[in-house]
């Protein structure tokens, strides 16, 4: 078989690969995989005379040659959110190999990540490995999960250069490669929005990744350790035990919930002798829960008041490394530094050379195609209609990234089965009903087992508003049953479980 020769050919590389990963049994499987991937299209260069002798020339294609006929068409997917693992899971791998290049193996379930960060759950709890959505890159020959970023879009030759990831490691050295595609789709979300604000990526903690919460949960812990050490200062401590949420929206708003409490019933009962010095406080420029019904924002603010959540309404103007600057000129000391303003285009969406909506983000048209290029699609936060559609780009909500990955799924299914799977091949292909989204609510959780659901399709529509107790039982139902798997599931209920018997575990690991 062809795969073997290339794996034999290629065998002396695939040592530096698996050198990319730490674990030598995860790295020796790891590098297998990589390597087998990597199949090499060879050229013949004329020859040239070099010492007399005549020698050959040859350019080998490092990385994932493009479909023969025969072959099942490829779908290649960019990102790991929302709506990258959504068209992951219902593509039809009979009809494509699906490959999907992220610098993280799994998807994260963001709406309980914030219970992350003061231990009413596990990571793992929230992390959902691809493998599991999408069987097919772990079983069929075709398909493969790479962990990678992309680097450059060659939309005229169908095909993405990717370098590996190597966690910053200055031991380690990137492997470039390439992959040709009949269908790309791009779903590689976006970045936290700095606004241009000095300090920001230096001082502050974002809120996107299980690995932002591990850094705040062993930062919180770190903290609280450091106040009770003797000789510290008071002003010092008061510093260290001052945690600072910038952004009020449901990601800000919950983590200050979470936060508030994880004090009043874990710090007050295991940090007694700081109990009375640690503070949080929320600051917004505008309105905190901006989207959500006013009377649902009033009581949110009423119940974080009561749970000790300052709100301060200001613009932050400077971030130094143990305060933040107002645009009055208030001095914030601050021990921790939660920053969660919102999102937008990341510095791989700026660089493409393809349209953008009137926000940054690759323009797409009702379809969710890229207009100006053949066969690449633009999904999740990193997309936003062109103007020319007439309508607005659609708010950067799980929900609505979701729904579009499951909507492009059906869609590249329908083409499959049509004969447009194939890269050059859709131009005739019936596309169907464009995509319509439908706002099916919001829900966010203040703390002390209160949370909002506001259920209308607009804040200027009608519909259920409800806040309180039930509310919080309806909020954490509605995402037990949202999580991915079985598994994460039951880890989700047991955690909940074992934190209402036995409290928050504050281990620092």
């Amino acid at each position: 078989m062809l795969w073997i020769k290339n794996l034999a050919r290629i065998s002396p590389t695939a040592s530096s690969v698996g050198n990319l990963y730490r674990n030598s049994e995860s790295s020796y499987t790891l590098s297998s995989r990589f390597c087998t991937a990597l199949q090499r299209s060879e050229t013949v260069q004329p020859t040239e005379v070099v010492n007399g002798s005549e020698q050959q020339q040859q350019h080998r294609y490092h990385g994932l040659a493009p479909t023969k006929e025969g072959e099942k068409p490829r779908v290649l997917v960019l990102g790991s959110g929302w709506a990258g693992c959504r068209l992951m899971k219902g593509i039809d791998t009979s009809i494509y190999d699906v490959v999907c290049v992220s610098p993280r193996n799994h998807m994260v379930f963001t709406p309980l990540l914030a219970s992350t960060c003061v231990g009413t759950l596990e990571f793992r709890s929230v992390a959902e490995p691809i493998s599991r959505i999408q069987p097919a890159i772990s079983r069929e020959p075709g398909s493969y999960y790479f962990l990678a970023n992309c680097s450059r879009l060659d939309s005229e030759n169908h095909e993405v250069h990717c370098e590996t990831v190597t966690d910053g490691l200055s031991t380690l050295k990137p492997w470039k490669f390439k992959i040709a595609y009949d269908k790309l789709v791009l779903a590689c979300g976006a970045e936290a929005s700095t606004f241009g604000i000095n300090g920001v990526s230096e001082n502050a903690i974002f809120l996107r990744e299980v690995h932002h919460a591990q850094e705040i949960r062993r930062k919180l812990l770190l903290n609280l350790m450091n106040s009770e050490v003797p000789g510290i200062g008071e002003d010092e401590k008061r510093r260290l035990l001052h945690i600072v949420v910038v952004g009020g929206g449901p990601t800000g708003v919950e983590f200050s919930g979470e936060l508030s409490d994880f004090i009043m019933k874990d710090v007050r009962e295991r940090y007694s002798h700081v109990k009375d010095d640690i503070r949080v406080t929320l600051i917004e420029a505008r309105d905190i829960l901006s989207s959500f019904d006013d009377g649902l924002r009033q009581y949110a603010i009423k119940q974080l008041n009561k749970s000790g959540v300052k709100l301060v309404r200001g613009i932050v103007k400077e971030v130094k490394a143990q305060k933040l600057v107002l645009d009055d000129g208030t001095d914030v000391p601050y021990g921790l530094l939660v920053w969660s303003t919102g999102v937008g285009p990341s510095s791989f969406v700026r660089s493409l050379d393809l349209p953008k909506d009137p926000g940054g983000r690759i323009g797409i048209d009702e379809w969710m195609r890229v207009p100006s290029v053949q066969d690449v699609f633009a999904i999740g936060d990193c997309s936003g209609y062109l103007e020319s559609t007439g309508k607005s780009t659609l708010p950067a909500l799980a929900q609505v990234a979701e729904r579009e990955g499951k909507y492009l799924a059906n869609l590249l299914n329908v083409m499959g089965k049509a004969g447009g799977g194939r890269a050059w091949s859709a131009k005739e292909t019936e596309l169907g009903e464009p995509f319509v989204y439908k706002h099916l609510g919001s829900m966010a959780t203040i703390g002390r087992y209160k949370a909002l659901v506001d259920l209308r399709e607009s804040k200027e529509g009608k519909g259920i508003s409800m806040a309180g107790f039930v509310s919080w039982f309806i909020w954490r139902s509605a995402y037990l049953t949202r999580v991915l798997s079985w598994r994460n599931r039951f880890y989700v209920a047991i955690n909940w479980l074992t934190t209402f018997i036995f409290g928050r575990d504050i281990s620092r690991i």
